[in-house]
């Protein structure tokens, strides 16, 4: 009976510690997001959740953008590119279910090499858009991209040597490594 109280106890916990968690009053696309963070899978490993096909994990520690980059890639990613409103609203949600709040935060957008031509750090076209109005502005060489800014929680460009949070993705383990 014990064994049986203990095993439905573990069960509980690892299932609250799983769930996303959004404040009451959450925008309803952060509801809707929230669906994908709740995903059981081993084609993450522990720390990264599955979102839209690939791993994301959210890093609060405060880095600059290189920095931030060199510990995404360290951990077997590059920091996230962003392919889609529905992604982008994804990564939002498990931003707060860590943090408990939208905090401007480092992902992997850059026109460091070439002014107005944004790429994304891990190689991936940069087709879907979120600037916030009169953004990417370049104000004093401004080259890598953070999100939650401003009152619309958009994206715009910074100056790289600021320290923020970062989000780092990776492509999801294959059946086989998994």
């Amino acid at each position: 009976m014990k064994t049986l109280t203990v095993s439905a106890l573990v069960c509980a916990m690892m299932a609250l510690a799983g769930a996303a968690v959004l404040p009451e009053g959450a925008p309803e696309e952060d509801q809707m997001a929230k669906s994908h963070l709740v995903k059981g899978s081993t084609a993450c490993s522990g720390g990264w959740t599955l979102l839209h096909d690939r791993c994301f994990h959210y890093v609060p520690r405060a880095l600059r953008w290189a920095e931030a980059e060199k510990h995404c890639v360290f951990m077997g990613g590059n920091l996230a590119s962003v392919h889609s409103a529905q992604e982008y609203h994804s990564i939002q949600a498990l931003m707060i279910s860590t943090s408990h709040q939208y905090k401007e935060t480092w992902i992997g957008g850059s026109d460091a090499e070439e002014e107005k031509q944004w790429f994304w750090s891990d190689g991936t076209p940069f087709h879907y858009l979120n600037w916030c109005s009169g953004e990417p502005n370049n104000m004093h060489q401004q080259n890598c991209l953070q999100m939650n800014y401003g009152a619309d929680k958009c994206w715009d460009d910074d100056h790289c040597s600021r320290q923020k949070p970062s989000v780092c993705a990776k492509k999801k383990l294959t059946d086989r490594e998994a």
